[in-house]
């Protein structure tokens, strides 16, 4: 989560190899991913179920979105120059599925486009089976297979069976297979292998082994707020609710340790409010949210969910005054978001919980 640094690395890599498709994949896959974390879009709990479809996300920035476009159409054009060297070119059709997988995430995420994001992801999956083809032992690709294996056949039935009928066949298990076999590897996709199954186990209730591996990748990250935060996240929804709290506590004081500079660690606080909601200990609830307006700088839209979330805790807590100056708050950062819409009404009628 180095981001500002690794997009530097990787310019200064792909201004020394301008039609290195790997090296233009890599500075592509830095500056989309700061912007999925920059807009809100890396939540692991929104991809738990299929809530991240309607998700709302800060916009993101039009010229970081011309500059991934421009360099997806860069790495393709290079890609397609080696094909029609040599259809069988390895290298080639592994890069052009990577490309293809990034503008996917791109269109999806960030765009919304999901057909578009359908196609690209089909094509990578096609480019990424024919390097299995052509070299079995190249575990990389498995990946990205392995990955549309398992949304495939997580499809609902009538839907897979049109898509069987087209040649898209799925299978959860043999997806899941394929990411564990990438994980293992130690490959250049063995880490987004098991940021992926991270997510997809939770997707299958299968929490203890979704821990498992995010507990071999906190250490070798310590300063990835996301990691920390998805094993209280998991043991939330375990119903570990003590040990979730106490997760969320030891992110907020790292992060104000500046263990996580320049990341938004008061995510912690928040989290940590909600799940004390949870448990109608309002008062520690509404605490807990009041903790972000101790951060210099927070994100705007965490800022805006906690003093929300303070304001109904206040409400329920017979606090009217202290509920209001919350609600004006919200206002106050942005009068136009769904939360300053929700404020406006408590101010109007007390927040009563539901």
């Amino acid at each position: 989560m180095e981001y500002e640094r690794s997009i530097q690395e990787f310019t200064l890599s792909y201004q020394r190899h301008p039609d290195d498709p790997d090296s233009i994949n890599h500075l592509l896959n830095a500056v989309l991913f700061h912007e999925l974390y920059r807009i809100g879009a890396l939540s692991a709990g929104e991809y738990a179920n299929d809530s991240f479809i309607n998700a709302p996300h800060e916009p993101a920035d039009p010229r970081t979105c011309e500059q991934i476009k421009s360099l997806v159409q860069k790495a393709l054009a290079s890609e397609n120059r080696r094909l029609e060297a040599n259809s069988k070119d390895v290298g080639a059709l592994y890069a052009r599925g990577v490309t293809k997988a990034e503008f996917a995430t791109y269109t999806a995420l960030i765009e919304h486009a999901w057909f578009s994001a359908l196609r690209n992801a089909v094509s990578a999956r096609h480019d990424h089976e024919k390097v299995l083809e052509l070299n079995p032992n190249n575990v990389d690709a498995k990946l990205i297979v392995g990955a549309h294996n398992y949304v495939v056949g997580n499809l609902p039935w009538a839907v897979k069976t049109a898509s069987s009928a087209v040649g898209l066949g799925g299978n959860k298990e043999k997806g899941l297979d394929y990411l564990h076999e990438a994980a293992a590897a130690n490959g250049e996709t063995s880490v987004d292998a098991k940021i992926v199954l991270v997510v997809f186990l939770r997707r299958e209730r299968r929490y203890d082994e979704s821990l498992q591996i995010l507990r071999t990748l906190e250490p070798q990250y310590p300063h990835n707020v996301l990691f920390a935060m998805e094993e209280g996240n998991l043991l939330s929804t375990k119903g570990q609710g003590g040990e979730a709290a106490a997760v969320y506590r030891r992110v907020w004081q790292e992060g104000r340790n500046g263990r996580y500079a320049g990341l938004h660690y008061e995510i912690a606080a928040t989290a940590l409010g909600d799940l004390l909601r949870r448990q109608k200990n309002y008062s520690a609830a509404a605490a807990a949210y009041e903790q972000v307006g101790e951060i210099q700088k927070p994100d705007l839209q965490i800022a805006q969910r906690a003093a929300l979330g303070a304001g109904e805790m206040y409400d329920l807590l017979q606090k009217r005054d202290l509920a209001l100056k919350k609600y004006e708050a919200v206002v106050e950062v942005d009068a136009h978001s769904p939360q300053a819409e929700i404020a406006r009404k408590r101010m109007k009628e007390p927040y009563k919980g539901s």
